[in-house]
């Protein structure tokens, strides 16, 4: 396909540079094979992650410098509420200062008494703050959201059948649906599905949450595929009405380096998570952000669904590099995702057992090869043991998080170029083994060798 003309023009930029290869090599065995170990300035293209990643507009930067830095009931806060309550249309607002601090505020919160917590793909902090207070993830995604080859527009759906079957068990404490799905390859869930979810969990009088980092990008696939009547402007705003309440890394949709929150309709239960916020973020009114943070966040979330273009770009760009890949022959998680390429390291390393981590593999040899930094979304990080024996993540991807208006079209064609290289040598790329790890999140700072 036609690389797509951006909707912006370039007036800053960064220089980056390309290491030689022995620097490379050597940069990666001082890192243990782990690539968050690797410094950033050695990096020639960064793909681990989209969160926090982006470039803001100018907008966003002018904004910052009207920050309201009052410590109680800023300015800002009343601009940063007004805008979460137009976007997602939810009246109780709680600023904090990551997804991840949300969940630490939102999930002691809302749990029942049930053991699971139900999810189409919690992804990674999520499942950690699952098991730190004491449950258990349940992922029950439709049956095409675990076939990387399949076309099915919604792979990421819940399988409402199973949904059921375990809430007749009354030993569900949380149901939760991600959007886009990101451990299942960014895709989406339709807005059919998330009305079937609500309409089952109030029947069975269990909270439903969503995780809307990427709603923007969700919203944007259901208008396509699904909705092509309304704005995303209105899907994003139906969607979220839908659950009890939301939570949003700020860092994805909303085009900002730090920053999120939590939205939801009971007051009394907001009430609760603010007394939890004073103990971990901070005061009501800034949760653990400053005052220019704060107005960064409302000026994104207004800007992204006011301009369409913001968000078409952003996922034709995932399909340039995804349909440039495809042509030579690298194996992907299919369709196209909203915000990343998930390279199906499974079956492009057949050789290399999940247990020998063949994401993590590759993942270092794509750095190794060119500079070129992902993130494994595999076994490593969702893989575990269950009484003494390997039980394997569901599918074995690299994921290369594209940043909001950071790389392109030259950027992406020379991952093409990279990973063509890669393709004609993957026989030689060997497995891994872990030295070291954490008791939880052990992908973030495990450290590891090649098997020799």
């Amino acid at each position: 396909m036609e690389y797509p003309p951006p909707p912006y023009r370039i007036k800053m930029v960064e220089p980056i540079r390309l290491l030689d290869a022995q620097s490379r090599l050597s940069r990666m065995k001082e890192a243990h094979w782990n690539l968050f170990n690797l410094n950033a300035q050695d990096i020639y293209l960064d793909f681990l992650t989209d969160s926090g990643t982006g470039a803001m507009t100018q907008e966003q930067w002018a904004a910052m410098m009207t920050g309201d830095e009052s410590y109680a009931n800023a300015r800002s806060f009343r601009r940063f509420e007004s805008a979460v309550r137009e976007f997602t249309g939810l009246p109780e607002v709680i600023p904090t200062h990551q997804g991840r601090a949300a969940e630490n505020i939102l999930l002691p919160s809302v749990l029942g008494e049930g053991k699971y917590v139900v999810s189409n793909q919690s992804f990674d902090t999520t499942v950690g703050h699952i098991l730190f207070n004491g449950k258990e993830p349940m992922d029950i995604v439709i049956d095409e959201g675990l076939d990387p080859s399949t076309d099915y527009p919604f792979k990421g759906n819940m399988n409402l059948e199973k949904l059921r079957g375990a809430l007749e068990g009354e030993n569900v404490a949380l149901v939760t649906l991600v959007l886009t799905n990101n451990a299942g390859g960014g895709q989406p869930v339709s807005i059919e599905n998330i009305q079937r979810v609500s309409e089952i969990t109030k029947e069975y009088g269990i909270p439903f949450f969503l995780d809307i980092a990427r709603i923007v990008e969700n919203s944007y696939f259901v208008q396509q595929r699904e909705l092509p009547e309304m704005s995303i402007r209105d899907i994003v705003r139906r969607t979220c009405q839908l659950a009890d309440g939301v939570w949003m890394s700020a860092k994805k949709d909303a085009y900002v380096n730090i920053g999120g929150f939590i939205a939801l309709k009971d007051k009394e239960g907001a009430d609760r998570m603010r007394e939890r916020l004073v103990l971990f973020e901070g005061f009501p009114s800034y949760g653990g952000l400053a005052g220019r943070d704060l107005e960064a966040i409302a000026t994104g979330l207004e800007q992204v669904i006011s301009d369409e273009r913001i968000v078409e770009h952003r996922i034709k760009q995932v399909e340039y590099l995804h349909s440039k890949l495809s042509e030579i022959g690298v194996p992907l998680v299919k369709p196209p995702g909203g915000h990343a390429i998930f390279i199906d390291a499974k079956s492009m390393l057949p050789h290399i057992p999940p247990e020998e981590f063949p994401g993590q593999a590759l993942a270092c040899q794509l750095y190794i090869e060119g500079g070129i930094r992902s993130v494994e979304i595999g076994s490593l990080m969702f893989g575990r043991e269950e009484n003494g024996k390997f039980v394997p993540a569901n599918m074995e991807l690299v994921r290369l998080a594209i940043p909001r208006r950071v790389y392109e079209q030259g950027h992406f064609d020379y991952v093409v170029a990279i990973m063509k290289r890669l393709l004609e040598k993957k026989d030689e790329i060997r497995g891994m083994r872990i030295v070291k790890e954490p008791e939880l999140l052990r992908h973030f700072t495990c450290t590891l060798d090649v098997i020799e």
